[in-house]
């Protein structure tokens, strides 16, 4: 599925366009958002997250925000970085894996009972190519989270994050959602605790249908 009949292609434009395999070789062990709005995520996942569930953490690095309940029985995480994904404890297995160069997850379809992305929707240059994934890999009824602040890799980050303000962010990524098909009308969340990062969730519900009629 292609982005462009539906999004202008100025929005994905990037100041650094070089292969993201050779900005993300070094390891980042740092945080990207506040203590107090990781800990608002992860209570938010808590929330949305049951035991067993089978969770896939999009474009991972070496902490996934989850809180230590429910009991998952399966986290998977797919991002850039070898090392950071072997770093991060709540890990069961990860790949290494450039979703700009290649949109699609090597996941079977109806895989996970949620997808989560936290703090870097901002670099995806083809996210409905991407989201049309995470559809596929959802079980029905299963959920898209995406979790999103102020900061980022500027160069990296796609020009639609630059230039629009919060709302047409958050609008932006529903938008994901609703071109890639396969979702229930997203939903806009501010979880933003005081005085810290600012925490904006999109959440989408995989639609209650059988693969085979997508």
């Amino acid at each position: 599925m292609s982005d462009s009949p539906a999004l202008p292609p100025a929005l994905f434009e990037r100041a650094d366009d070089s292969p993201d395999a050779s900005f993300y070789v070094a390891p980042r062990l740092v945080a990207h958002i506040d203590a107090a709005t990781i800990a608002a995520l992860t209570a938010y996942y808590g929330e949305v997250l049951a035991d067993a569930d089978a969770v896939l953490d999009l474009m991972s690095s070496w902490i996934s925000h989850l809180p230590v309940l429910p009991d998952l029985t399966r986290v998977a995480g797919l991002g850039m970085n070898e090392v950071e994904l072997h770093t991060n404890s709540r890990l069961t297995e990860y790949a290494v894996h450039d979703l700009n160069a290649d949109p699609r997850l090597p996941y079977d379809s109806e895989s996970f009972d949620a997808v989560l992305n936290a703090v870097s929707i901002q670099y995806l240059t083809r996210p409905v190519e991407v989201f049309a994934e995470i559809a596929r890999v959802l079980r029905p009824g299963g959920i898209s989270v995406v979790a999103m602040s102020h900061r980022c890799f500027p160069t990296k980050a796609i020009r639609a994050f630059h230039v629009l303000p919060r709302e047409a962010r958050l609008e932006l990524v529903s938008h994901y959602h609703a071109l890639a098909g396969g979702f229930e009308t997203a939903q806009c969340i501010d979880r933003s605790p005081s005085g810290a990062d600012p925490l904006w969730i999109v959440v989408a519900r995989r639609l209650e249908q059988p693969s085979e009629e997508r």
